[in-house]
């Protein structure tokens, strides 16, 4: 569990009304539209201050409070999908927000260390695919006008464009932390 970091809140992984977990807890990060029915709600994991911009549970997950949505919405319209979720004390407040684009664009040899699961690992179900990535690098040429994705072979991370980034600074979104690629 991440230590608590000036008394912000964690939230954990999203769940179905009845409490159930997703059938592929990666639902929201396979960087392709989500397929759910009904209405979910995130349990908070660690209690403390609200953010606008959370990565939820070990899926990372991202979820946003409604004030960022329109964001997303106007700059990157055919990029995301954007589910409401309850949050326990948050009604109708916050949005998981889908990138329903995955782009093959990481820059193995421009990045600064990129590791592979090898035989050796005994993983053949993930032989040959990322085992992790530092320093990630992507080719702009592969992306095209996708302005929100994902990265094929690593989901883990939300990328968006410029335009975006500055709209979430003006708009003093919290939890939001940016890295250039």
């Amino acid at each position: 569990m991440p230590a608590l970091l000036d008394g912000i809140w964690y939230l954990d992984e999203p769940l179905d009304k009845q409490g159930h977990e997703m059938e592929d807890w990666r639902e929201f990060t396979s960087g392709r539209s989500a397929r759910v029915s009904g209405p979910l709600w995130i349990p908070i994991d660690e209690p403390g201050r609200r953010l606008d911009y959370n990565a939820a549970g070990a899926s990372l997950t991202s979820v946003v409070h409604v004030k960022v949505a329109p964001i997303f919405a106007a700059l990157s319209p055919n990029d995301v999908q954007l589910i409401p979720v309850d949050i326990k004390g948050y009604l109708d407040e916050y949005l998981i927000l889908v990138a329903t684009r995955l782009v093959r664009c990481i820059d193995d040899e421009a990045s600064e260390e990129v590791m592979y699961w090898k035989p050796e690992d005994e993983r053949p179900d993930k032989l040959g695919k990322y085992r992790s990535v530092y320093g990630m690098r992507i080719d702009p040429a592969k992306v095209g006008d996708v302005k929100v994705f994902r990265t094929w072979g690593w989901t883990g991370v939300l990328i968006v464009f410029e335009d975006i980034k500055t709209a979430m600074e003006r708009a003093s979104v919290t939890g939001a932390e940016f890295e250039e690629v």
